[in-house]
């Protein structure tokens, strides 16, 4: 069993920056990818960002050369850098992780952290 918390956000002004941080404990040794997802008001959650064990990163096109995913696997924690913010990005983001054991796949997600940025 994995754990993920999230933590890091908040209130922001438009083009500032936040760094979302995700805890995982547990049987951490099992995640082969994770991402972070955001959910707005009304709309669908949606997959922001994901990097694979091997390092691998992809991102959905409204935040390319804004946002950065990495991971710190001392620590096993996975990070989201958001910079050049704005009012869309309002959301509340979760974090998400993908473990294989005894050949069977496993899905885990964070409880949630809000960002809120301001015009």
């Amino acid at each position: 069993q994995v754990q993920l918390k999230e933590s890091g956000g908040g209130l922001v002004q438009a083009g500032g920056s936040l760094r979302l941080s995700c805890a995982a404990s547990g049987s951490t040794y099992t995640i082969v990818a994770s991402a972070w997802y955001r959910q707005a008001p009304g709309k669908e959650r949606e997959l922001v960002a994901s990097i694979s064990n091997g390092g691998d990163t992809n991102y959905v096109d409204s935040v390319k050369g804004r946002f950065t995913i990495s991971r710190d696997n001392a620590k096993n924690t996975v990070y989201l850098q958001m910079n050049s913010l704005k009012p869309e990005d309002t959301a509340v983001y979760y974090c998400y992780a993908r473990g294989y054991e005894h050949y069977k796949e496993y899905e885990y997600w964070g409880q949630g952290t809000r960002v809120t940025v301001s015009s």
